[in-house]
């Protein structure tokens, strides 16, 4: 065994091994021309044997990423809540509206990003680029375990619902979510082209269900639903205006939007693996967050018509309570089964996205570098078997809630990273390649970052326990890095 001091030639090695990473990596055809690479720690060191992610993914399947990734069960369960919260008709859709144009403003914010900096990632990259490796650090950690803990709670829910087809697996939840957590895992281990294939096909059946859920509800007549057009009692639009009832009212609405329409970016992580990302990405995001807009319009405006806003505000699954009105035989298993598939796409998609953020970091220094490897089929496999690894430690010890809890403060966290990393980087690096602009900035972007601090300020004050608990883990982050960066300083030295 070779001595381990510093002038050791292991050591000698391990340094000359570093600077050959740092010129390929600034030379490697996936970054986009004239985007210098400038980490502040050493480059892990190659694996030896391991591939390279493959560009393989074309705009249809990015397409189908970033919409799996965000029509999940929200829109089958929330409007009911929503329409409780806001209590009248033309301030529902108004706010609908409002979220739809929110999440467009942020894609179209993020596109720049995505276009100008198309590695793995996601939002650890930009957070990186903009503001520093600890900076960064913190982003990526935080957003690959609120991502984990996202899977855990699906695959508990995918669970939930294949028990309502076989009643002799009710009960047994955990068993069961393992077992869908396994299928979707080994899967994606085959390579990406096998994984985002599935979600291509399934988002594509999501979308038409969804489409034909909400025409239904126009194209047969409702058994009996009254037209009430008054305000509910107790609403946001019975209250005083500047009350805090009112406050509170319209902030849960506004959560449970955000929440509906959270999602859009998931093919953000895939950058690195799509084809001509500078044209695709930008297309990709801001065609995911119109379509879906149009589809939540028309779906809530779909249920308004069949239930009458009473029922709707009542309801805590208005999609069945929909269809039941529409198709009394039948029209609960038909929900069902679209619940089940919509589930099922999201658990792909950020199944698919998850590992692209530990790869990320892995490459930079900041993890082992195992998490690098990739399979000649275009799998971060170390990766991919942490991040199910994780997942299932939450679902076994069931310590996911809490860290649900927490998940939407950390993902509005990211959303004000990388809205003020488009700020930094053009007036920081304004020579940067842009093939995409953001259309309307700066005030486009400064509207996102407006509004993302109102929404992170209503769910700090609706949640302060869990906010509480946020706040620590961004604590812990931080001096989390400086040892992971020391110890990196001292093994390349």
């Amino acid at each position: 065994m070779w001595p381990c001091g510093p002038h050791s030639p292991w050591n000698r090695l391990r340094t000359q091994i570093n600077e050959v990473q740092r010129v390929a990596i600034n030379t490697d055809s996936s970054i986009a021309p004239g985007v210098p690479l400038t980490p502040a720690l050493p480059i892990a060191a190659p694996i030896l044997g391991s591939a390279k992610l493959l560009r393989v993914i074309g705009l249809g399947i990015s397409l189908a990423v970033a919409c799996g990734n965000m029509i999940g069960v929200g829109i089958l369960r929330l409007p009911g809540p929503i329409a409780a919260a806001l209590g009248d008709v033309p301030l529902i859709i108004m706010f609908w509206i409002a979220g739809g144009v929110y999440a467009t403003l942020g894609a179209v914010s993020v596109s720049e990003l995505a276009a100008m900096l198309p590695t793995a990632g996601g939002f650890y990259v930009y957070a990186r680029r903009a503001f520093g490796p600890r900076v960064g650090f913190v982003v990526g950690w935080n957003d690959w375990i609120a991502n984990t803990a996202a899977v855990a709670i699906i695959s508990l829910t995918a669970a939930e619902y294949l028990g309502v087809f076989f009643p002799r697996l009710a009960g047994h939840s955990q068993i069961l979510s393992l077992g869908t957590l396994a299928l979707i895992t080994a899967l994606h281990w085959v390579g990406v082209r096998i994984g985002s294939g599935i979600q291509g096909a399934i988002s594509g059946v999501v979308g038409i269900m969804l489409l034909a859920l909400a025409v239904s509800c126009f194209l047969v007549t409702p058994h009996a639903a009254p037209s009430v057009t008054a305000a509910l009692s107790g609403s946001a639009a019975q209250l005083p205006l500047f009350s805090l009832a009112t406050m509170i009212a319209v902030g849960a609405a506004l959560r449970s939007i955000v929440v509906t329409y959270d999602g859009w970016y998931g093919a953000i992580y895939l950058a690195e693996e799509t084809t001509d990302p500078s044209r695709n990405l930008p297309r990709a995001l801001i065609l995911c967050t119109t379509l879906a807009t149009a589809l939540y319009l028309l779906v809530n405006i779909g249920f308004l018509h069949a239930l009458s806003l009473p029922v709707l505000a009542s309801s805590t699954l208005p999609a069945a309570d929909a269809a039941r009105a529409l198709l009394p035989w039948g029209g609960a298993e038909i929900v069902t089964v679209v619940s089940l598939i919509t589930i099922l796409s999201v658990l792909n998609a950020t199944v698919l996205v998850t590992p692209r953020i530990l790869y990320a970091i892995g490459r930079d220094g900041l993890f082992t570098e195992r998490a690098t490897r990739v399979s000649r089929s275009g799998t971060p496999r170390v990766a991919l078997a942490v991040t199910s690894g994780a997942v299932a430690f939450l679902i076994v010890t069931g310590t996911f809630d809490q860290i649900a809890a927490i998940a939407a403060t950390l993902w509005l966290l990211n959303y004000l990273s990388a809205y003020l990393a488009v700020f930094k980087l053009r007036r920081t690096e304004p020579e940067l390649p842009r093939p995409y602009r953001a259309w309307g900035y700066p005030w486009t972007t400064a509207i996102v970052i407006l509004g993302s601090l109102m929404l992170f300020v209503a769910v700090i004050m609706s949640d302060l326990r869990s906010a509480g608990f946020a706040a620590l883990l961004i604590a812990i982050s931080a001096p989390a890095y400086g040892w992971i960066a020391r110890r990196r300083a001292q093994n390349a030295t």
